[in-house]
């Protein structure tokens, strides 16, 4: 597993393997999709989102008071585009299968019907 750099955080490690989260038994599989896991990131509140570890000290949740605002916990900046438990619904498990190519081999071509015309 590489480490990446952003501009936010600390060298965070990417938790996929082979574009899967196996740690997860119902995350679906990115491979052949032609989208990639994307590493861990950090937000402005200093909460690493995508790490799979869901407290955080610095998150809101944990801090929570009669003055903080829900609205704090709203945004693209608390989920994360391919660790998130959205990916888990079977809905979004069909859009990801809808992108792999045809899994006929080795009975076929990924993109040509070679056997068109031949009966």
């Amino acid at each position: 597993m590489s480490a990446v750099t952003n501009k936010n955080s600390t060298n965070k490690k990417n938790i996929g393997i082979d574009q899967t989260l196996p740690h997860q038994i119902e995350a679906p599989s990115f491979k052949d999709t032609g989208m990639e896991l994307q590493p861990p990131f950090e937000n402005s509140f200093g909460v690493t989102i995508g790490d799979s570890n869901y407290s955080s000290g610095n998150s809101p949740l944990e801090n929570w008071s009669d003055e903080t605002d829900p609205a704090v916990m709203a945004g693209d900046q608390w989920v994360h585009p391919t660790n998130d438990i959205g990916w888990n619904t079977t809905e979004n498990k069909e859009l990801l299968e809808s992108k792999k190519p045809p899994q006929g081999y080795p009975f076929m071509h990924p993109t040509k019907d070679v056997s068109r015309g031949t009966d």
